[in-house]
């Protein structure tokens, strides 16, 4: 496994070692060791999956007070997949980190506790993984409006498919 730094500190691109041959393959895609060796220490207590349609935009999603770290890969499909650091005291807050996450390149995300997460699907369908550090509880939930120009993220789309929630989610404060 390796793991790439990005432009905030704890955000990180995981790329696994693949092992392929004309049967198929296998990697390995999560490891507490070389987690922890990278500075990953969470545990990740539910595993969710979800199915989109391509110009889908899930997002920004988070929980506050008991904030999710999550670890997201794309098992069919191709998404763009954002973290934007919602830490008010944080040197980096409001800057975001996106990466192309698909079935091909078999790339992670980890976007850790106290960021908001959200993701663009750009092929015709995806299915999208991700495990997180705590319990989803609804009445934790809470998001950042995806378009919030403070934020500025460029999703490379004007009108996305959003449910009602992410359409009328605040801006950030």
């Amino acid at each position: 496994m390796k793991f790439i730094n990005t432009n905030i500190t704890d955000v990180k691109i995981i790329e696994p070692e693949i092992f392929e041959d004309n049967r198929g393959y296998f990697f390995e895609f999560y490891n507490k060791k070389k987690f922890s060796d990278n500075g990953i220490n969470e545990i990740f207590l539910q595993s969710n999956h979800s199915k989109s349609i391509k110009n889908t935009l899930r997002g920004l999603h988070y929980q506050d007070p008991l904030a999710q770290g999550k670890l997201v890969r794309c098992i069919d499909g191709k998404i763009l997949d954002v973290a934007v650091d919602i830490r008010k005291d944080s040197n980096s807050f409001c800057e975001w980190v996106s990466v192309t996450l698909s079935s091909e390149n078999r790339k992670q995300l980890y976007v850790p506790p106290g960021f908001a997460h959200g993701f663009l699907v750009l092929s015709n369908f995806a299915q999208i993984t991700y495990q997180c550090t705590e319990l989803y509880n609804p009445i934790y939930d809470k998001g950042v409006l995806w378009s919030d120009k403070k934020i500025g993220i460029n999703w490379g789309i004007d009108k996305p498919i959003l449910s009602k929630k992410d359409a009328y989610l605040p801006l950030i404060d």
